[in-house]
């Protein structure tokens, strides 16, 4: 259960709701005053049979300004394959108002097959490094939306993780090799660690098999801790790496709070799901007349610390009074 001992709460919709709309087929000619999006995602909108609270965020966005799947909203859904080439010729049949896209990688996809028609990101990361804008304030392309931490937030993480546990030594950072922000994550880290004379192990993953070598290789290098970067990938496998960092009691620092209730120890971040339903706002504008190049990317205005106590216990650490004190979650 959550402490009721704290004054700082974050509130998560974890279970986002599912909306029951009636299917409307893309060939079908939408009647005037009916909007079309793409969404273009790492993954399905539902995992055996259950919603993702993140996509269905967005789609409760849309509907608390007024748009309903089904009535004067059509919503086609496309999991990414990594072909551009094929997602181009889906946005040139489709003939959609918007695409919306979940990720850095998928906005890669989009940006790749399209030049034209405006993107809407709900969680990029280092939107200027990455070529999505010329600046935050005037993006000045056809690619907007709201961007992820910053990636030096990224050293935060070790400082946390030292303070849990004064003798770290040593610490593993997952990584996705597909992912562009990756790299620059990284070096943070390692800046850090240097100044706190800890080692650091960079460990590569994108696939769940790749995810268990990875963390057989921690075990084997002695990593006392490892930081999850931020990937829609990583977020996706939430409990096979809470699992595997139990299992190799690796204290986990992960940037989403989803994590921490699942079972990871720490988690240092934005509320994501509010940034999907906050996308929605971005869809609104651009519905109404506005380009994408015009609106500001939007930034984190907070990060939120959660601790899970009973992983604590699990690992047989005692949580500082400073860091209860830092908490906005703590996970009883």
């Amino acid at each position: 259960m959550i402490s009721r001992l704290h004054c700082r709460r974050v509130v998560l919709a974890l279970g986002a709701c599912a909306f029951a709309v009636p299917l409307i087929s893309f060939a079908q000619q939408p009647a005037p005053g009916v909007h079309r999006i793409l969404f273009l995602g790492q993954r399905s909108r539902s995992i055996a049979s259950v919603p993702d609270a993140y996509y269905e965020a967005f789609v409760q966005g849309m509907r608390e300004l007024g748009y309903v799947e089904g009535k004067n909203l059509l919503i086609e859904w496309r999991v990414a394959d990594g072909k551009p080439e094929r997602f181009a010729a889906e946005l040139v049949s489709l003939k959609v108002d918007v695409v919306v896209t979940d990720s850095t990688p998928t906005a890669q996809i989009a940006r790749a097959a399209t030049r034209t028609v405006p993107i809407v990101t709900a969680a990029m990361a280092d939107p200027i490094g990455s070529g999505f804008a010329a600046s935050l304030a005037r993006p000045a392309g056809n690619i907007t939306g709201l961007s992820l931490m910053r990636v030096d937030v990224s050293q935060k993480n070790l400082e946390l993780l030292k303070i849990m546990m004064p003798k770290l030594s040593r610490v593993a950072v997952l990584l996705n090799p597909g992912h562009a922000a990756h790299p620059a994550i990284l070096k943070g880290v390692e800046t850090a660690a240097r100044q706190l004379g800890i080692k650091t192990l960079p460990v590569q993953a994108s696939t769940p098999e790749e995810l268990e070598r990875g963390f057989d290789l921690m075990k084997r290098e002695r990593a006392q801790a490892v930081i999850v970067a931020g990937d829609a990938f990583f977020l996706s496998q939430e409990r096979r790496i809470v699992d595997l960092a139990l299992k190799n009691r690796l204290l986990s620092m992960t940037p989403w709070q989803q994590h921490t209730a699942a079972g990871a120890l720490m988690s240092y971040g934005q509320n994501l799901i509010d940034s999907f339903r906050r996308t929605a706002t971005y869809v609104d504008k651009i519905f109404k007349g506005s380009k994408p190049g015009d609106l500001p990317i939007e930034q984190p205005m907070r990060i939120y610390l959660a601790i899970n106590l009973k992983t604590a216990k699990a690992l047989g650490l005692t949580v500082p009074p400073e860091m209860m004190l830092r908490a906005d979650m703590v996970i009883e």
